[in-house]
């Protein structure tokens, strides 16, 4: 995974949840190459109602922190579903989540 792209990512918050997306493990891959940025993310459910939002904020998170971008793709993917599990131990103790 591409450093820069996870940086970038780990400005985005989750709204609902107050955690950042790489933290809370809904990015799967983060790749650039020659200038073309390539995401996988999930979100913690399928219905989520933040899914555009966060994806949005992704996207502009990139453009404004990774250097020689042309082209952003984000794209949503929900295989394999998200488990708390995913979570840095960070992002459990920020949650106050234990033994996932």
């Amino acid at each position: 995974m591409d450093e820069r792209v996870l940086e970038a990512l780990r400005e985005v918050v989750d709204p609902e949840l107050g955690v950042n997306v790489v933290d809370l493990g809904l990015v799967y891959n983060a790749e650039v190459e020659d200038g073309q940025v390539q995401v996988a993310m999930t979100l913690t459910t399928p219905g989520c109602p933040l899914a555009g939002q966060i994806r949005d904020m992704a996207e502009a998170a990139i453009w404004r922190t990774v250097p020689d971008v042309e082209s952003v793709d984000i794209g949503i993917v929900w295989s394999p579903p998200w488990r708390p599990s995913m979570m840095t131990d960070d992002a459990r103790d920020e949650l106050g989540w234990m033994d996932y």
